[in-house]
């Protein structure tokens, strides 16, 4: 308790930062500096971030063998709220890169070990919650619509969902809470981390920073969830492997994005 108390609680000597207005030209070159970044470092992001498109073959075998294909898409589609964690790496590169300095993989996940890693860690556990808070609702809705029913495999799944009354339910109520939990993550996420990787600030203080973006640009910001929502639908379309891309593209891109919602 001492410990998230301490990560959590703001510096008495600490600021509030800066929010800057943002609009859809600032999305189109926090995109293009990612593809920069990208194409500049493709062997150490994709070593990096290897372990994606695996992580996400594993979540699709272990929904098929264990028979929970209801959780298919909440596994697939949640695991995009834990992205910001995950690419604390891809921050780092960027943000050497930026200042001239050797961006490697070994020197990626340099935030870990500084001092704001506890800070950093907080805001991945918070988000961790709230992804499996979404596993907890969309089983419970998918419970109160079939009553348990099974289903022995994805076809059949699918085939019951598009076709029946109680089907279009269950799409149009999970997309609904989906959308909640996915504007939560978004809100405390979309520069904390890496504003925790830049500078010395609690998590507290990162998480108000990364609302008051969201509350300053809520067009743009829905915008831009709606970009990585579309992106890592097209990467996990050939079996997760165009992660390999759009992960790193994503990552490298919300550096930037944040580089110009946050003044310096």
């Amino acid at each position: 308790m001492t410990t998230l108390h301490a990560v959590f609680h703001q510096h008495p000597s600490a600021q509030r930062l800066d929010v800057r207005r943002l609009g859809v030209h600032d999305l189109k070159v926090a995109l293009s500096k990612g593809v920069e970044d990208f194409l500049a470092m493709p062997t150490h992001v994709l070593f990096a971030i290897a372990i994606y498109p695996i992580a996400g073959i594993v979540i699709a075998t272990l929904t098929f063998e264990e028979s929970l294909v209801p959780l298919l898409f909440p596994l697939a589609s949640g695991f995009a709220l834990v992205g910001p964690f995950a690419a604390i790496g891809l921050y780092e590169m960027s943000r050497r890169r930026e200042q001239g300095l050797e961006a490697t993989w070994s020197s990626a996940y340099e935030p870990l070990r500084a001092r704001s890693a506890g800070s950093i860690f907080a805001v991945g556990f918070l988000l961790m919650t709230i992804f499996l808070a979404w596993l907890v609702a969309a089983m419970g809705l998918y419970w109160a619509l079939y009553d348990g029913t099974t289903h022995p495999s994805v076809p059949a799944f699918v085939e019951e969902v598009l076709t029946t009354g109680r089907g279009w339910i269950l799409i149009l109520l999970g997309n609904l809470v989906g959308f909640a939990f996915s504007l939560a993550a978004l809100s405390v996420s979309v520069v904390s981390i890496p504003l925790l990787v830049d500078r010395d600030v609690d998590a507290l203080a990162a998480i108000e920073t990364s609302i008051a973006v969201v509350r300053r640009n809520p067009g743009p910001m829905l915008l831009w969830g709606f970009i990585v929502a579309g992106l890592l639908l097209v990467g996990m379309l050939p079996l997760f492997i165009g992660l390999a891309v759009v992960l790193p593209v994503l990552g490298h891109a919300t550096w930037h994005l944040y580089r110009r919602a946050v003044a310096p």
